[in-house]
């Protein structure tokens, strides 16, 4: 194994050889990055190389903004143009169609207007307002997929039908909410071509239904197991000249989102990619980069030394400040956050998103006169009936056992909500994030709460590889039964 004794080691093997490659020969390249693998390094190295002028591409606005500080410290040639794919889209679709301006909310403005003006009737109305985020998120993941309604637009490029949409949601859509979303996707369309578009039209518009496309004779794509099939699509029209795609295989955790299943395979095959390894983390030590040989076993490490080891148990006061806690669930990393705040400990919960979703369903389940025992047995009930309609019941359950850790402890709903909305506000030193929050980021310490959680499926076996890849020193696996609350 190599080891690292400066600290900015010179290139490895495998990165001379991809420097190689990229120099002296026209290739199309699949470079698989495994955690920690100087993805970063590699891209700045490679694109030293390169004579033509490339276009770089990114998924964050806060990766090209790093790329971008990066060419003004010229260590990325000025001849590299970088982008988000998003805002290369938008250019795209403006070039063609003329004119186009970015409005986030239109999809919820849509919808809105569509229930307030096409939907008759009180119990329909009704059920179209109580499916609203249902609905939403259907609408977006149908731009994400490439589905176009059955009839519609038939020089479009449709990707796929509604069997194909319903697969990817948590909850299949009714025949009535078929409908709903089908009208609101031929109105937004409409838009796009007016000139009001969303941030998934900016990829979704360009790809099916075409624009004006620059042309580089190089494409370099970051993260390419996160590209969803319009991302996909929006490639193809793009990359006439050499294309090379860089990420890991095995970080794929993103379907749920509406990620190419196997898109990293489906890519490779389709613009006949050499695929080149980086193999070494430079993140994790020997130990840590062992416990995921299982599912990775040709990854290798530049550190030697780490711990990695499963607790019998633990003291929260022995949890270091800067350390994360990682867990496949949220309710699991709850149950923690209010433990630890009871310990005197600072957190800080990874729940952007998740926060307004668990709180809004809190008071759509529950009455304002519930105690905490009529309200869990009401969130018994919803779930119950959710998993009789649900394509992931492991999220529906991870919803419903969030929801009962605030109505646990809460005397009544509008205490659970008020824990609820305290549990979200804090901003302290132990981190606790679910698997999919943590990707991309990193400390010395982890915990990894609860790893039973995890299923035999690829996208969980994916996670936890990812969670384990979290640690820089230390690793530890521990179960909520064995956490001395």
């Amino acid at each position: 194994m190599l080891t690292q004794t400066e600290d900015k080691p010179k290139p490895t093997d495998e990165q001379v050889e991809i420097y190689d490659r990229i120099r002296s020969t026209a290739d199309n390249l699949l470079i698989n990055a495994l955690a920690g693998g100087g993805k970063t390094t590699t891209l700045e190295g490679a694109m030293s190389y390169i004579r033509e002028p490339t276009l770089y591409l990114a998924f964050n606005t806060s990766v090209v903004k790093e790329a971008e500080e990066r060419q003004r410290n010229e260590t990325i040639p000025s001849i590299v143009k970088i982008d988000t794919l998003n805002r290369l889209g938008l250019r795209c679709w403006k070039a063609g169609n003329g004119k186009a301006t970015t409005d986030p909310d239109k999809p919820f403005n849509l919808l809105r207007a569509y229930i307030s003006d096409q939907v008759t009737g009180k119990e329909d109305r009704r059920a179209a307002n109580e499916a609203f985020a249902d609905i939403l998120h259907a609408t977006k993941m149908a731009k994400h997929l490439g589905y176009i309604p059955e009839g519609q637009y038939t020089y479009a490029r449709r990707l796929c039908g509604i069997d194909g949409l319903n697969a990817r949601l948590e909850t299949p859509l009714t025949p009535f909410e078929q409908e709903i979303v089908d009208d609101v996707l031929f109105t937004s369309i409409q838009a796009s071509y007016a000139g009001s578009v969303d941030f998934d039209d900016q990829i979704y518009m360009p790809a099916l239904f075409g624009g004006s496309f620059p042309r580089f004779p190089n494409v370099l794509i970051d993260e390419d197991q996160d590209l969803s099939p319009a991302n996909h699509a929006l490639l193809d029209r793009l990359a006439k000249g050499r294309l090379c795609a860089v990420g890991d295989r095995w970080q794929a955790i993103y379907h749920f989102r509406g990620a190419e299943t196997g898109g990293v395979d489906k890519l490779k095959a389709k613009f006949k990619m050499q695929e080149m390894p980086l193999s070494y983390s430079f993140r994790c030590p020997e130990n840590i980069v062992k416990a995921v040989h299982w599912h990775v076993p040709h990854m290798r490490w530049v550190k030697t030394g780490g711990v990695y080891d499963v607790l019998p148990t633990l003291d929260p006061t022995d949890i270091p400040e800067g350390a994360a806690i990682i867990c496949r669930n949220n309710a699991p990393l709850f149950r923690a956050a209010f433990a630890l705040l009871s310990r005197k400990r600072s957190v800080s919960v990874a729940g952007s998103d998740i926060g307004p979703k668990i709180i809004k369903l809190l008071g759509k389940v529950g009455a304002s006169t519930d105690s905490s025992e009529t309200l869990l047995k009401k969130i018994e009930g919803w779930m119950l009936e959710q998993l009789q309609r649900t394509n992931a019941p492991a999220s529906v359950i991870d919803k419903a056992e969030c929801m009962k850790v605030f109505a646990g402890w809460g005397k009544n709903l509008e205490q659970a909500i008020g824990y609820a909305q305290h549990i979200f506000k804090q901003r302290g030193k132990i981190y606790l994030s679910t698997g999919h929050k943590a990707k991309g980021m990193e400390w010395d310490t982890v915990y990894h709460l609860d790893k039973q959680l995890l299923n035999k499926e690829d996208q969980d076996l994916n996670l936890k590889y990812v969670i384990t890849t979290r640690a820089k020193k230390e690793l530890f696996e521990i179960t909520t039964e064995d956490m001395q609350w």
